[in-house]
């Protein structure tokens, strides 16, 4: 007799965004004319830049050629871009890390997931609220979450809320947390940390031998000087800190995959018989059983990114993307909605009015205006009232969005 893993019986049948896509199709197939337009997944709509394109096709040549052809290559990245990572995002800042601390993935969904493999299932585990739903997710599945109540809370996980009433800042955990998901600037919300609130969260984490695990994919889209773009910014963060990074929304690699995530080779963990064991050698091994690399052409592109051309070229994307926040933020503001995010980060999170729900709004405006965003509740209990839209439309897209909503009659 076969046996399934129990802890997949208790999740949610679909994943939030399958949940939306599902909403969105049923709509359009009544309504096979509206133009609806999507701000609610955070998929970017730019083309990859000049430079990234000019290494594929170089890299594809390689690999079209004997002398040149690559098969297997090493799980953990190659280093050419291993160590144009370390050169460009963590030596130009100031901060020591070493080629062998970083491994480059399919990106940092996969990554963040994927790094609970080498914790045990008995860590206590605390979120932001609300948070990107693969953190809760993929502990659910390791079966440290508990079991779910009506709010959609787990009663094994610690949640640490982030509100308008706190200015999005969370409060350090009022009991002990093992592993700390933090991601800034943040997703949902569209906030993030100054560099003395992300200092408190790696001095716990010092104190209470905890580890933080740091998404910190949309660093690109920081504008603010005391905003730090690498939790190893802070001192002592070596320590305590996992880091993830992506290519996805930084260089439009949303359909190339490719991220890459810092172990330092200081941070332990105990064992059962509490020995400190090295995190960088155990996601190494997990690396090379379970992953066979990105590939190389992928890898190529993303050094492109590094290039004079491929920086140039990744800020000028940026800055359209930013300004549809621009645009977003001040359009939802004007309609008289409080709204919050979208200076470091490109996403809006707004309050939505009347104290209607999350999926109320959402079916409001998708069925009133033809527009798509995501619903609150879908990041956390602390999510219900709020609403998020993204900045990755086209210019277009995002200025007819906003028209729409300024004529609707809430």
């Amino acid at each position: 007799m076969a046996f399934i893993n129990d802890n997949f019986i208790i999740l949610s049948e679909t994943y939030l965004f399958s949940e939306i896509a599902r909403k969105v199709a049923a709509y359009k197939e009544h309504n096979p004319s509206a133009n609806v337009i999507r701000l609610g997944i955070g998929d970017v709509t730019r083309p990859l830049a000049p430079a990234v394109v000019t290494a594929l096709h170089q890299a594809v040549d390689e690999m079209g050629q004997a002398s040149t052809f690559r098969g297997y290559g090493p799980e953990q990245g190659y280093d050419f871009l291993r160590q144009t990572i370390v050169s460009h995002d963590f030596e130009a800042r100031g901060i020591s890390i070493s080629p062998d601390e970083i491994f480059v993935s399919d990106g940092a969904k996969s990554d963040t997931g994927n790094f609970g493999d080498i914790l045990g299932k008995d860590n206590i585990i605390a979120v932001t609220d609300p948070v990107y739903p693969v953190y809760v997710d993929t502990n659910v599945m390791a079966g440290r979450a508990g079991m779910q109540d009506a709010s959609g809370a787990w009663n094994n996980i610690v949640y640490l809320p982030c509100t308008a009433e706190n200015q999005f800042v969370p409060s350090l955990p009022d009991k002990h947390a093992d592993i700390i998901y933090l991601c800034y600037p943040n997703n949902p919300t569209g906030t993030t940390l100054k560099r003395d609130e992300l200092k408190k969260w790696v001095d716990y984490a010092r104190e209470q031998d905890s580890i933080i695990l740091f998404d910190a994919a949309y660093e690109a889209f920081i504008s603010e000087p005391d905003v730090p773009h690498s939790i190893y910014e802070i001192e002592g963060a070596r320590d305590v800190a996992i880091e993830f990074r992506s290519f996805s929304k930084t260089a439009g690699f949303t359909g190339l995959r490719c991220g890459y995530t810092v172990v330092p080779k200081n941070i332990t963990a105990h064992s059962k018989n509490h020995e400190r064991i090295p995190l960088n050698r155990l996601w190494n091994r997990r690396q090379t059983t379970k992953f066979n690399g990105t590939a190389y052409i992928v890898q190529r592109a993303a050094e492109a990114v590094y290039s004079a051309e491929g920086q140039q070229q990744i800020k000028e994307t940026i800055a359209h993307y930013m300004h549809n926040a621009t645009l977003i933020r001040e359009g939802i503001e004007k309609k008289g909605i409080a709204a919050f995010g979208g200076v470091n980060a490109p996403y809006i999170w707004l309050k939505t009015p009347d104290n209607i729900s999350s999926w109320q709004f959402f079916d409001r405006l998708l069925n009133e205006v033809n527009v798509v965003g995501t619903p609150g509740v879908g990041f956390g209990p602390h999510g219900e009232g709020y609403f998020r839209l993204t900045a990755f439309g086209s210019l277009q897209q995002t200025t007819e969005a906003m028209q729409r909503i300024a004529g609707w009659k809430l």
